[in-house]
């Protein structure tokens, strides 16, 4: 499922706003273009964000490359892998590397680093096993099999059979509209949860982990995640479910000491009220609060999978061991 095309000289995008019920790409014609397609999530998923950047700084970016990656980095703050794509990108540039040889290169070794995570994923899983996922970190966040979906992607290539509960993931619903339609196209059992009915699943016994992808990973190994993970890992610990946390180890960020200093983005009250609805849910004049991200304190976290291994807490010691590797 590829959600980023070059093409004839051009770039385009799976615009994932549209999905489920439309297909469709979109190209790209500006750098305007490519920053407006990451606020408005037509990309979206840390990997994917960090390769769309690489490729529309290497397309848009020549004249002001400086400039140009400022633009983008502010794009999505949260999101770690857009800025170190960026600056991959702009480095190499700087060093007499053509920047489009470069952002294939990160779109490669994406590829490489999900199949990597997705197979350290599924050695902490058996077969049949019952998993809750949040928002979405398949294919359409990455380059190919994805963070969080990685296991359950390449278990159904090995012959696993999981039972997969997803969360929808309000407002933006990319539980609902984006890893059902992915699980679904792979042919693994999925059903679609309401976000607050997965407490209910855990009591049941219906969950024997819970995977999610992250943006951010924090020195301590606090981790910044799409909003409503945090709660999910406080029931996990709760019922003693493992919460595995899945990523490139590029989104570890030893520069931020802990959760507490990751930027959190606020979007618009619309996403909450109106979108996705005929009518709106609530009065015009009602506040909203609409953080995109929560962090999840790393005393949840049972593991961080990364590219480089599982790693285990304490996590402020064996982070930096995988990063000094």
């Amino acid at each position: 499922m590829e959600n980023i095309k070059t093409e004839n000289k051009k770039l385009y995008i799976l615009d994932q706003t549209l999905l489920p019920n439309e297909e469709k790409y979109i190209e790209m014609k500006s750098l305007d273009d490519c920053c407006e397609a990451i606020k408005k999530l037509r990309v979206r998923g840390a990997p994917a964000i960090g390769i769309f950047a690489g490729y529309a700084l290497a397309f848009f970016g020549e004249k002001d490359m400086e400039n140009a990656k400022s633009a983008l980095d502010s794009a999505r703050p949260t999101a770690v892998n857009l800025s170190w794509a960026t600056s991959r990108v702009l480095n190499a540039v700087k060093d007499g590397k053509n920047a489009l040889e470069e952002a294939d290169a990160i779109r490669n070794e994406d590829i490489e680093m999900c199949r990597r995570i997705s197979e350290y994923g599924l050695s902490l899983l058996k077969d049949g096993d019952g998993i809750l996922t949040h928002c979405n970190a398949g294919e359409l966040a990455t380059s190919k099999y994805g963070t969080g979906l990685g296991p359950l992607i390449l278990g159904k290539e090995k012959g696993y059979d999981f039972h997969v509960f997803s969360d929808e993931t309000r407002p933006l619903l990319q539980g609902a509209r984006l890893t059902s339609y992915e699980l679904e196209k792979h042919g693994i059992d999925v059903t679609l949860i309401c976000d607050d009915m997965a407490g209910y699943v855990m009591k049941k016994g219906l969950i024997n982990a819970v995977l999610v992808g992250c943006d951010r990973i924090a020195a301590n190994g606090d981790t910044a995640n799409k909003i409503g993970t945090a709660s999910l890992a406080v029931l996990a610990k709760y019922y003693n479910i493992p919460f595995y946390v899945l990523g490139p180890y590029s989104t570890i960020d030893l520069n931020t000491p802990t959760g507490d200093e990751i930027t959190i983005e606020e979007r618009e009250p619309d996403e909450i009220k109106e979108m996705f609805f005929e009518k709106p849910t609530a009065l015009r004049e009602t506040k909203c609060f609409n953080p995109a991200f929560d962090v999840t304190d790393a005393e949840l976290i049972t593991a961080i999978i990364t590219d480089k291994g599982i790693i285990r807490p304490p996590f402020t010691e064996n982070l930096r061991k995988i990063i000094e590797s």
